[in-house]
């Protein structure tokens, strides 16, 4: 643009000048006489001031042609400067959204394939909440599910050997677990899942649909109650108290909640009713009874064998005693023998001494040995 307005002012100058030009060498209408000489005079200075002002015109042109060349050029470098830059910066830009669209792309696949992962999950567990829903649906899957969530929590929290599955009683009757316990009675688990009764009363509309569902639970409850005190609770054989195990908390809270009546006939009955977080205290509190009971038989073993450690160190004690005293004897007899050995080796000097010199002995040389014969 700045190109076009120099073009532009280039072609106004020379117009200009042009005209200016044609002013000068317009021929005028002669005139006769001294006025037309001077004017003719007039006409010529005129005409050379023209020139002079043409000539200084063109130089000026002449300069600002130059000046418009320069400028050109530089414009022309600016520019060139300029449109590097912007194109530098558009590949720096244009490489920059490369890459961050390539991020954001390996992103986006990721979190798609965590999406789809996901959705794998959703899938699986419809399909698994479907087969609970199945199982739920019929009364002995529903009993089996029970009973293995209540074997899963016995089997992770206590030994083997410490509890037993479908365990006889003496009334041929089998719960579905007992535990027993430090005094040799078995502690029952039976599991039930009373969960028809608990839906139709959560999926009660009127208040007529409520009033029967809750009938109706207190009565299947109930029953789970009478016939596990009936069945499991043998006076001397079994503990004073029975556990039945729900295996929902959700059933759980709302019998517990909304049924205390069911709640106190279960603890007069002597059954209490245990939820799986509650049934994993429970099994808690039989670890900790259990681990008191081997204490106490540990302990009682161990008074047992200080008392013998304690008789054998007493019986040690004596026989030191008397190897002491064989000790003091055998002392004495040594002592005893080593002054004997003395008196045989100072009788032996003298008999020695007595052979030496028997030529020059005398009759009193002879009484001393006589005296040490004698053993005074």
């Amino acid at each position: 643009m700045e190109t076009a307005l120099l073009v532009a002012l280039g072609l106004l100058i020379g117009l200009a000048i042009a005209g200016l030009v044609m002013f000068v060498a317009w021929p005028s209408r002669p005139e006769a006489g001294p006025a037309a000489a001077q004017l003719a005079a007039e006409q010529a200075t005129a005409a050379q001031q023209a020139d002079r002002r043409v000539a200084a015109l063109g130089g000026q042109v002449d300069t600002l042609v130059d000046l418009l060349g320069k400028a050109h050029v530089q414009l022309q470098s600016t520019v060139d400067a300029r449109l590097n830059d912007v194109a530098q910066n558009l590949q720096t830009t244009l490489d920059t959204n490369r890459k961050h669209t390539t991020e954001n792309l390996q992103k986006l696949n990721e979190r798609l394939a965590v999406i789809d992962h996901a959705q794998k999950n959703i899938t699986e567990l419809a399909s698994q909440v479907t087969s609970l829903q199945s199982v739920l649906t019929n009364k002995q899957s529903r009993g089996a599910f029970g009973q293995g969530r209540m074997e899963v929590i016995v089997q992770d929290g206590l030994p083997k050997g410490a509890y037993e599955f479908q365990y006889t009683l003496s009334n041929r009757t089998r719960p579905d677990c007992c535990i027993f316990m430090p005094d040799k009675r078995p502690l029952v688990i039976d599991a039930k899942f009373p969960l028809e009764g608990v839906t139709a009363y959560r999926e009660a509309k009127s208040e007529d649909e409520r009033r029967q569902a809750a009938q109706r639970l207190r009565t299947d409850v109930g029953k789970h109650f009478s016939d596990i005190a009936e069945k499991y609770l043998i006076p001397g054989e079994t503990q004073e108290m029975a556990l039945m195990f729900v295996p929902s908390e959700s059933v759980y809270a709302e019998i517990h909640d909304g049924f205390d009546d069911i709640v106190q006939k279960a603890y007069r009955a002597r059954v209490v009713m245990v939820s799986p977080s509650l049934l994993m205290l429970a099994i808690q509190v039989v670890q900790q009874i259990q681990k008191d009971a081997r204490m106490r038989e540990a302990a009682d073993l161990i008074r047992d064998e200080v008392g013998h450690l304690m008789n054998d160190v007493g019986r040690l004690g004596d026989r030191v005693r008397k190897l002491q005293q064989h000790f003091n004897q055998s002392n004495e007899d040594i002592r005893q023998t080593i002054i004997s050995i003395e008196k045989i080796e100072s009788r032996s000097e003298r008999i020695r001494q007595v052979e030496v010199g028997a030529l020059e002995s005398t009759e009193s040389d002879i009484v001393p040995l006589r005296r040490l014969e004698a053993g005074e």
